[in-house]
């Protein structure tokens, strides 16, 4: 877990990927406490007016987070293909959230049983199979007042898949959680 102060950390980190690449502005090295070295998955949402802008992530370890946060917003900001590159205008007016994951795990039960086993406002998600996958972060189905049945066929859906193959058993069900960290109307 980040402490509050490494949380902050870690939107600066996020913001400063954005100045940096796309607001040409210098790309200042923060002191980073030890958890910023390790290998992490994370997630950086982009949101404008409320609307969300770009997500994009790493679901698995495969960088040290502080490379990984930066990754994740440049990408977020430029390659989200469901959105337009982020402008250098518009970066006063985007919000950040980043989201540090913990290592999914394998939701081990029967297919029937998978809504009783996640839990909405802790739980993401990631769906896999017939060489498709999905991601939901943990606070999307919160965020939408979605139950757990709802949130298994919305990441059918982000992956691309009919909307109750999570009742299939074979289909590969994975867990995750996150720690949230916004800088929506200055909290952090």
């Amino acid at each position: 877990m980040l402490t509050a102060e490494e949380g902050t950390l870690a939107i600066r980190l996020a913001r400063s990927a954005l100045e940096h690449t796309i607001g040409k502005k210098p790309d200042p090295k923060p002191r980073l406490t030890p958890v910023f070295s390790a290998k992490r998955g994370v997630f950086v949402t982009l949101t404008r007016n409320g609307e969300l802008r770009g997500c994009i992530g790493l679901p698995y370890p495969v960088m040290p987070l502080g490379e990984a946060i930066g990754y994740a917003a440049r990408s977020a900001a430029l390659e989200d293909p469901r959105f337009p590159p982020v402008s250098s205008d518009e970066l006063p007016v985007i919000d950040l959230e980043v989201t540090v994951l913990t290592v999914p795990v394998p939701l081990l039960c029967e297919p029937a049983e998978r809504p009783a086993h996640v839990e909405v406002g802790k739980h993401g998600l990631i769906i896999r199979g017939m060489g498709m996958s999905g991601l939901l972060l943990p606070q999307v189905a919160t965020e939408y007042g979605w139950d757990s049945t709802t949130f298994l066929d919305h990441t059918c859906s982000k992956a691309g898949l009919p909307g109750k193959c999570w009742t299939s058993g074979n289909i590969e069900l994975m867990t995750f959680e996150g720690q949230i960290f916004s800088e929506k109307k200055g909290t952090v």
